[in-house]
């Protein structure tokens, strides 16, 4: 009788054992069901309108500044390759009308333009018997010529550049916006629940931490590049510039000895 008591006890108990088990269990399944989605696409997801606007907003810059970047490194290294083998024709004591019938009317890099303009203007200038009569004025025609065509070619590599210059400058504060709205919509989450658990804060906190990180991702990139092109151009133009007086010193040889 005794034993039947103790096996009833211990089956009670077992029994309990396994109710508590079963509800700890339950509780555990329900509290990973609940669980936010920490994952960047959760997180996307998970944020509010304003935050997600955000979001896609730097993306979207961020993948146009590489397409900038990717454009210019690419043209700059195409550009300094083409200077470089206009400069060994210019340079080997070839006539220069032969070089500039070989050019043609419209060059494939700036400097052969600065240099098809200038002899444009001189071979112009010299179909009129202008160089006798008024080489003076010619040569400040070709030098104005020149000019003009440097800074039109200067300004067209630098398309696109401040594009680089006010996402690097403005990104940062983009996605600060976007955390300050994340954190007051987490504020706002502890105040209608009325709970101040890590749990409850810590999405909010996540999405808006995240919306900081892609401001830095498309501004960190851009700054960078924006130094480096901005060198690169500034060091191609002061190439240019160096070739059109050196050209431009050597056409006013050329009328001198005419003259």
């Amino acid at each position: 009788m005794e034993q039947d008591e103790t096996g009833a006890a211990g089956a009670a108990e077992g029994g309990l054992q396994a109710g508590e088990a079963g509800v700890i269990d339950t509780i555990m399944i329900g509290a990973d069901a609940a669980a936010p989605d920490m994952s960047l696409f959760g997180l996307f997801m998970q944020a509010d309108w304003v935050v997600k606007g955000v979001m896609i907003l730097l993306v979207l810059a961020s993948i146009w500044c590489w397409a900038i970047i990717f454009e210019k490194v690419m043209r700059m290294r195409r550009l300094q390759r083409l200077a470089t083998k206009f400069e060994d024709a210019f340079w080997s004591g070839g006539s220069l009308d032969d070089l500039y019938q070989r050019i043609g009317q419209y060059p494939a890099d700036p400097m052969a333009s600065v240099f098809a303009a200038a002899m444009r203007e001189w071979q112009r200038s010299a179909g009129r018997g202008y160089l006798r009569d008024s080489a003076a004025g010619l040569q400040q025609r070709i030098d104005r010529v020149m000019h003009v065509t440097l800074s039109r070619e200067i300004e067209r590599l630098e398309k696109y550049l401040p594009f680089l210059a006010s996402v690097g400058s403005a990104a940062p504060f983009i996605g600060l916006f976007g955390t300050v709205w994340g954190i007051m919509n987490s504020f706002a989450a502890i105040a209608a629940t009325k709970q101040t658990s890590l749990a409850v804060v810590a999405p909010g906190i996540a999405e808006a931490l995240f919306a900081t990180a892609l401001g830095l991702v498309a501004a960190i990139p851009a700054t960078v590049a924006y130094n480096k092109i901005s060198n690169d151009l500034s060091r191609y133009a002061g190439r240019m510039e160096a070739f059109a007086g050196e050209f431009s010193a050597i056409i006013s040889r050329q009328l001198e000895e005419e003259g």
